[in-house]
């Protein structure tokens, strides 16, 4: 095994509420320069397609120092993430505040370049409708990536105000109308709330999502599901999207789309230890948004959700390099 991969500074050396914030306490490398990283976690500091409460620009920056309360070692898996890979924090994704396709093109810029380095992005949102540009960046033409999408909404809706067809109710619909993300190997888990007409959850059924609603998930508990969840995207390239409404809000309260009855965020944890080998491409966090829980409670389970994941994607990482 390589002793040449990142380290997180560690709490003996330099205690945790000391130093510069980057995601787990790894060093900051610039996208530019990051040719040997295998994994690299990055923000998008974003809520451009927000249609109510906005505040997820803030998450990743909140993510990154609710994340010095990591550790380096996973206490049930027993995976080591970066003795397994080589992981470092890329930075913020350039974003414009207030130009919503220019920001669209800037993060399928910025993603683009992490897919040509041959780096997994696991990425802290932002608003959820920047899953689409990251798919743009990391989906080769013709081959659409399934699924484990966990969520309180399907975001498989059309348009928003007449004709806006780019908001973070959107991005899955988009995504597999442009071929990036196959609707037959994607699952969604949570899905609750209330709907502006019964019909808007026909269109994702009808391409083959399945979708796991709420009372469903609590009728077949967190184990059966992820036995589904794995028969559905297989062995081939599969995405993770977390979205932190997909918990209660007593567990999350800090989001900008909060619906009650949620899971909690120890079936969080479990349902993503339980997708451990399957053929991970990328994942993302999103919708933390810090100006509704200043404790920073919601960051704290976000990016624990992210470090959860980044074990997963170590393991990919190893395997391939065989």
């Amino acid at each position: 095994m390589s002793t040449d991969f990142n380290r997180p500074i560690s709490g003996n050396v330099l205690p945790r509420f000391a130093g510069i914030a980057t995601f787990m306490r790894l060093p900051h490398i610039p996208v530019e320069d990051a040719e040997n990283i295998d994994i690299g976690l990055c923000g998008v500091p974003w809520d451009g397609g927000t249609t109510n409460r906005a505040g997820a620009r803030h998450g990743p920056r909140q993510m990154r120092d609710m994340s010095t309360l990591t550790r380096n070692a996973h206490h049930a898996l027993g995976i080591r993430p970066y003795e397994l890979a080589n992981c470092a924090d890329l930075g913020d994704c350039p974003v414009n505040p207030i130009e919503l396709e220019d920001t669209l093109q800037r993060v399928e810029t910025f993603f683009k370049k992490m897919h040509q380095n041959g780096t997994l992005p696991l990425t802290a949102g932002g608003d959820h409708l920047i899953s689409l540009p990251i798919m743009r960046g990391i989906v080769e033409p013709g081959a659409p990536v399934g699924m484990v999408h966990f969520d309180a909404h399907t975001d498989t809706w059309d348009r928003y105000f007449g004709g806006s067809k780019y908001t973070h109710g959107t991005p899955f619909r988009r995504a597999i109308e442009e071929g990036l993300l196959d609707p037959k190997r994607t699952i969604q888990i949570g899905i609750r709330g209330g709907l502006y007409h019964e019909k808007d959850k026909e269109w994702g059924l009808a391409q083959g999502i399945r979708v796991v609603e709420i009372e469903e998930y609590f009728d077949l508990g967190p184990d059966k599901v992820v036995e589904l969840a794995r028969q559905v995207v297989g062995d081939g390239p599969t995405y993770i999207s977390f979205d932190v409404d997909g918990m209660d809000p007593v567990y999350a309260p800090g989001t900008g789309t909060p619906e009650i009855g949620g899971y909690s965020t120890h079936d969080a944890q479990r349902m993503i230890r339980g997708l451990r080998g399957l053929n991970l491409v990328g994942a993302d966090v999103v919708e933390v948004s810090p100006p509704f829980d200043p404790s920073g409670s919601t960051a704290l389970a976000g990016v624990t959700i992210m470090w959860e994941i980044l074990c997963l994607m170590a393991e990919v990482v190893a395997k391939a390099r065989g």
